[in-house]
């Protein structure tokens, strides 16, 4: 196949990004505004999961938060740089 035809990887609706959080956090707050805007523009979808509502997550993650996974792996914590998401879903 051409190289112009190949993907870069999985199409835009095939991603998943998922932001972990608690509530009243600001931090979490910055994260989610950052990722409804890079998801909105690309068409990626996401979700948040409550660090307080599931003891696994609480256990992996508290010290982090947020936490920021793309397709299930770590991308990043505490801060999200919009320029780094938007490369990491081949933007």
């Amino acid at each position: 196949m051409s190289p112009l035809f190949r993907r870069k990887g999985p199409a835009p609706q095939d991603r998943l990004v998922t932001l972990i959080g608690k509530p009243d956090c600001h931090l979490c707050e910055d994260a989610q505004a950052v990722i409804e805007k890079v998801c909105g523009e690309l068409g990626v979808p996401w979700e948040h999961k409550d660090i307080t509502e599931d003891r696994a997550l609480y256990d992996a993650y508290w010290e982090q938060i947020p936490v920021v996974l793309v397709d299930g792996r770590q991308h990043t914590f505490w801060r999200v740089d919009e320029t780094r998401l938007r490369k990491e879903l081949g933007d």
